[in-house]
């Protein structure tokens, strides 16, 4: 990549491997320990920190960085699984919501654990307190930058530090 020093270069490559490499790496302990995929995942613990265990099939999809069309077939499948339940939004009938169910109550309950030590491991496991503060407010600076160019975060941004 040109304009990039070698250091820059470095960092890039990098982050550009965590963005490939992670989700993967969370997708297989989740699809091993609790037959669900990254995705649902999120979706289903998304759900679960809603009030009412409630929200709009657009918002899902735009906390999942994923496609509207995505998420309502996935969904039919959660759905399916007894996972979750799709009902009009009372608020405004044009859109759809997905309510997670106690069974999917209880799938999240039960990944998380699973999934919160993956993701101690894989990242914060080779980093001690200085280092995850320097990571965390390195992050935000990062997602400070790109709300900056327009791109917003669907869920309200975590104080890690100055930004």
């Amino acid at each position: 990549m040109t304009g990039l020093s070698d250091e820059e270069l470095n960092v890039w490559h990098s982050i550009h491997a965590v963005l490939l490499l992670l989700p993967t790496a969370l997708d297989r302990q989740l699809q091993r320990d609790s037959n669900i995929s990254y995705l649902e995942y999120y979706v289903l613990a998304g759900l679960s920190e809603l009030p009412e265990r409630t929200g709009r099939l657009s918002d899902l999809a735009v906390l999942t960085n994923a496609e509207l069309s995505r998420i309502s077939h996935l969904i039919a499948r959660l759905e399916k699984r007894g996972l979750v339940r799709r009902q009009p939004d009372p608020a405004d009938g044009r859109y759809t919501n997905a309510v997670l169910t106690d069974p999917g109550w209880e799938l999240v309950k039960a990944a998380a654990p699973g999934h919160t030590d993956a993701v101690r491991h894989l990242i914060f496991g080779g980093l001690d307190e200085t280092a995850r503060r320097a990571l965390g407010q390195s992050m935000d600076r990062i997602v400070a930058a790109l709300t900056r160019s327009g791109t917003d975060l669907p869920w309200p941004k975590s104080p890690h530090g100055d930004t």
